[in-house]
């Protein structure tokens, strides 16, 4: 097949259906161009040794990749959100239609609504089905986030992506209940497959504890409960942050590392500082190839998100990630994220937003013999090789495009 990977995001921005999905479907004989931004995100400014143009290709291992401009921006401003995602939604779709090859199916990929406009306007002018893999559901995400607030805006954007739905062939969905919720929608049950995500496997599964990267980021010193990934609103930091003030004066030898960026990183790390939180770290955000060593060198690996209804359906990315580093998970996430952690009986789930719940939780790991966390870990790895992994995943997306192009 000839595959068009539509995404706002790709390669060297963090992303989880990147050039590792493109490399293994051309690894299985497919043709993949990729059409996306210049990389800016997580934080909102263009990446060295790239610059907005008109247009620019380039070739990753093999991939040929066509960039279009954008406003490049990842603020609390919803402005700069909406000219972020519209500017992007506007240049792939003129520019895609003129520069993109011929191609027997396009494959869209995050965030909703914005990037539906751009698969509609190709779809049509190609005459080429598209599938769609849902990461987030709007406006469900701008609201729960306080992203966007506005109700009119909320309902236009609930409108355009049911319009996206409907002319979609196939949905793809992360968790089951995101299929629920699309079926409560009106989308037909045979239109949406669930497909979980997987995690930068290169980078994680073939790398190892580093007793240099433990004493560096003084991880050795103490037991680690560490998060890793984007802190932003829908993370809901500071029930963490309230769980460690609890701990600190039980247990000295407990500490919790964040590492990684977004918008509310200053200011966790001020309130942090102001309240002489002495048992909390903040680290930068490493780069992918660094992120591997930091995981598989903590004692447990945290998922954290607010206590919103949304967050039930939602499965975190940065879980298949800790299972595949083979470490003991705590996760504070309801619903389709604790069900998956227990079903791979990789670690322990708590209340989100309740410090008491977390606090407890952290002090039952920490009291746990090593062995029996090693347990957790191990299980965590298995299950995501067997069901989560690239491999796994690319061929249920794989039967999924031959039988679309078959269809069509």
């Amino acid at each position: 097949m000839r595959i068009l990977m539509l995404t706002q995001w790709f390669d060297p921005e963090p992303t989880f259906k990147g050039l590792p999905f493109a490399k293994e479907l051309a690894k299985r004989g497919h043709q993949v161009e990729v059409l996306t931004g210049f990389p800016n995100y997580p934080g909102g400014e263009v990446y060295d040794g790239y610059r907005i143009r008109p247009m620019q290709r380039e070739t990753m291992d093999g991939i040929s990749v066509l960039r279009v401009p954008l406003y490049p921006s990842h603020d609390t401003s919803a402005l700069g959100r909406i000219a972020n995602y519209g500017s992007f939604a506007l240049s792939s779709a003129i520019l895609g239609v003129l520069l993109a090859k011929p191609v027997d199916l396009i494959y869209v990929y995050h965030p909703p609504a914005t990037v539906g406009l751009s698969a509609i306007a190709l779809s049509f002018f190609r005459r080429v089905p598209f599938v769609y893999d849902i990461q987030d559901l709007w406006p469900d995400t701008l609201a729960a986030t306080g992203m966007l607030n506005n109700g009119v805006a909320l309902r236009m954007i609930a409108k355009l992506c049911s319009h996206t739905y409907r002319l979609s062939t196939k949905i793809v969905v992360l968790s089951p209940g995101f299929r629920k919720q699309l079926i409560a929608r009106g989308v037909p049950a045979e239109k949406i497959e669930v497909i979980y995500n997987w995690c930068d496997e290169g980078q994680i599964r073939d790398s190892a504890g580093d007793k240099g990267v433990a004493q560096e980021l003084a991880l050795s010193e103490r037991f680690s409960i560490v998060f890793a990934g984007t802190m932003g609103k829908a993370q809901g930091l500071d029930a963490v942050l309230d769980a460690a003030a609890l701990i600190a004066g039980r247990y000295s030898e407990i500490q919790f590392v964040f590492v990684g960026g977004g918008i509310e990183v200053d200011r966790l790390k001020k309130r942090a500082k102001d309240e002489s939180l002495i048992n909390v770290k903040f680290l930068p955000r490493r780069p992918v190839s660094e992120i591997g060593p930091v995981l598989k060198t903590a004692d447990v690996l945290l998922v954290h998100l607010k206590d919103a209804p949304l967050f039930n359906i939602t499965i975190p990315s940065k879980i298949q990630a800790y299972m595949a580093a083979g470490r003991p998970i705590l996760v504070a996430v309801r619903g389709d994220a604790a069900d998956l952690v227990e079903k791979a009986n990789a670690g322990m789930s708590c209340i989100p937003e309740d410090s008491e719940s977390i606090a407890a939780a952290v002090e039952k790991l920490y009291a746990m013999p090593r062995n029996q966390r090693e347990e957790l870990g191990e299980n965590g790895r298995k299950f995501y090789e067997r069901e989560l992994s690239l491999r796994a995943g690319v061929g249920k997306f794989e039967d999924i495009f031959l039988s679309v192009v078959r269809k069509q």
